[in-house]
């Protein structure tokens, strides 16, 4: 387990660093084009519930995604750490300028107050969800907190899990534990791969 943890902490710090290089422009340029790619997915199309995040530091820019979804009428959710429970907790925001605000680690979060809480994780249509690095086969590699992990082991069913991505995270090989969760379709500005073979 230790020698799991220690290949995944070099493998998210050679990331990460490698991601930082990237000029703000062309962040946002290869951002916009994975947007374009995600919202082409039937999937996509289909779902009336999706959940999203606020990206930090150097990540693909997820917001523009979670504006997008909020322009094309879709549900939108974004998760709230719950430090006391360390786990998310997912909120209903309908405008970004008002429902949200920095939380834990300086990441943007819906304020509590403003937003409706979302428990119906049943009726959860479509996941886009952060990493580091991801493996054509679907493998990903989180932040270390385990926090989508045990998301995604509360919901009663499988919503459609998506990763939005830089073709620079994609990697041969990601070392596995027994809780890590498979994304079914990766999302780079270059092409969209179909990970998994389970849902069409």
């Amino acid at each position: 387990m230790e020698d799991i943890q220690a290949r995944k902490q070099a493998l998210r710090q050679s990331i990460i660093a490698a991601r930082e290089k990237l000029p703000d422009t062309e962040r946002l340029r290869l951002s916009r084009m994975v947007i374009e790619r995600t919202r082409a997915l039937p999937a996509y199309h289909q779902a009336r519930t999706v959940l999203g995040y606020l990206n930090f530091g150097a990540e693909f820019a997820a917001e523009g995604w979670v504006r997008q979804a909020l322009t094309d009428g879709k549900q939108v959710l974004l998760p709230h750490v719950n430090r006391a429970g360390k786990h998310l907790d997912l909120y209903r925001v309908r405008d970004l300028r008002q429902d949200v605000a920095p939380g834990s680690w300086g990441i943007r979060e819906p304020i509590v107050e403003r937003c409706d809480r979302f428990d119906a994780l049943g009726k959860l249509d479509f996941v886009l969800l952060p990493g580091v690095a991801f493996t054509r086969a679907g493998e990903r590699l989180g932040y270390g907190g385990g926090y989508y992990d045990k998301l995604l082991a509360r919901m009663p069913h499988q919503p459609v899990l998506v990763a939005g991505a830089f073709a620079m995270q994609v990697v041969a090989d990601i070392p596995q534990e027994s809780t890590d969760r498979k994304v079914e379709w990766l999302v780079t500005e270059n092409e969209t791969i179909r990970c998994t073979l389970g849902r069409e």
